[in-house]
């Protein structure tokens, strides 16, 4: 096996967040690491396949290759459009 990397992996939900170190393979995909983390078994919701992802704040295609210490987040959909909820309360 490649040298590995420890990463981290993050979600969160009104009320509770989870942020699991890993070792994942140098050259690992952000999606990869996704399914490594086993965070889908811990919130079910999750869709590794396809949900959005992040690292430090910053989208990332799923197909972005990890750096040793990267903070991967995995994002949730949107339940309001910010744009949509502003201009409903200034109308």
């Amino acid at each position: 096996m490649s040298e590995a990397l420890v990463v981290e992996v993050s979600y969160a939900v009104p009320g509770a967040q989870r942020v699991l170190a890993i070792r994942v393979p140098a050259g690992c995909t952000a999606r990869r690491a996704v399914a490594l983390s086993g965070m889908a078994r811990l919130f079910p919701e999750i869709d590794a396949d396809k949900c959005p992802l992040g690292v430090f704040g910053v989208e990332v295609a799923g197909d972005y290759r990890l750096r040793r210490g990267d903070r991967l987040e995995i994002y949730r959909p949107l339940e309001n459009d910010p744009l949509e909820t502003r201009r409903r309360n200034t109308s």
